[in-house]
């Protein structure tokens, strides 16, 4: 099997992007080949979500059809109804009796005032970018400045979406996709490097370690405009994926320890004003964990693969033309 360093190398996902230059937005949707088992665990302060109180393992609804991230603050909510449409015309959904209602949870990243123009009429663009978004929904997909990183900005430098995979011993696949417009920083101090360094894979962003001298300064905590800080204006939403099957349980587990990922590539991490969310998925087209061991595996590639994923997506920003967020490769890539 080809590995694409992306979440859908996982069996059973697929993802598309689309965005709004004019806005600075844009929807990133995962759509799943069959109805899939899937949890979530909100860890910041300011979440804004679609649908998650039915992933929580007490209740009815075991799988899901679809879900999505998206800028827009709660704007960004109305994505569900395109994605919704896309899945209708594919004939899935939760059935009852004659219907077929698409399940599609989702969490959204605050980019209103990232300088794009949100005086929409009528309605958000919202819906319409999470139904284009779903429509090219396929394996290969384009990470840094698209979906839902699109308008994303973090501690001094351009967001992104990022995503990558690993393949555990026993030939399951784990696979991260995260949105990255978080109140904290993926760099230590100023240097360029990331924090996230010590689980790189084939220089992936970058391949530059960690400073050496460590700088004196690296447990700073470099928060662009602290003085303008409000609730709800940063957020890292993400999911964390495996093919191996789980419980709805263990895949609440799962979203769990992928946030120690969010703690291992941004500082700080969890903040009261980042909505921090991870969503878990499991398509279950690989054997369950046989024991322990192996679960344990998989919680920790778990966390790694969502630091590679953040790193990726904020080392893969296109140039940005605003001064005080520019691109990582801008500002450090002829370092």
């Amino acid at each position: 099997m080809t590995t694409r360093n992306l979440i859908t190398d996982v069996n059973g996902v697929l993802v598309g992007n689309a965005e709004d230059q004019s806005v600075r937005t844009g929807v990133t949707a995962l759509l799943f080949e069959t109805p899939t088992i899937a949890s979530c665990h909100v860890m910041g302060g300011a979440p804004g979500t679609r649908e998650t109180d039915l992933l929580s393992p007490e209740n009815t609804v075991e799988e899901i059809h679809g879900l999505f991230l998206s800028g827009g603050s709660a704007f960004g909510l109305d994505a569900a109804a395109g994605i919704q449409k896309v899945l209708q015309d594919q004939g899935k959904g939760f059935e009852i009796g004659p219907h077929k209602i698409p399940i599609v949870p989702g969490a959204i990243l605050f980019d209103l005032i990232n300088g794009g123009d949100k005086d929409w009429k009528d309605y958000s663009p919202y819906r319409d970018l999470g139904y284009e978004a779903a429509k090219s929904a396929s394996k290969q997909f384009d990470i840094g400045s698209t979906g839902a990183g699109y308008g994303a900005l973090v501690a001094g430098l351009r967001g992104g979406l990022g995503s990558a995979s690993a393949k555990l011993d026993n030939g399951a696949t784990i696979g991260a996709l995260v949105a990255v417009n978080a109140l904290g920083s993926p760099i230590i101090d100023d240097t360029g490097h990331f924090h996230a360094a010590a689980f790189e894979q084939n220089k992936e962003f970058g391949g530059l370690g960690y400073p050496h001298p460590m700088p004196k300064n690296a447990d700073g905590l470099h928060i662009k405009f602290r003085d303008h800080l409000q609730a709800g204006t940063n957020t890292t939403v993400a999911v964390i994926a495996t093919d191996m099957a789980l419980t709805k349980a263990e895949a609440k587990r799962l979203a769990v320890v992928a946030h120690d990922g969010f703690a291992r590539a941004l500082w700080p991490a969890h903040t009261p004003l980042d909505g921090d969310m991870v969503f878990a998925i499991s398509t279950g087209t690989k054997p369950r964990p046989k024991n322990m061991n192996e679960w344990i595996d998989l919680c920790a590639l778990a966390s790694s693969t969502m630091s590679r994923a953040i790193a990726r997506g904020i080392y893969e920003a296109s140039d940005s033309d605003d001064p005080n967020f520019p691109s990582w490769k801008q500002k450090f890539g002829k370092g």
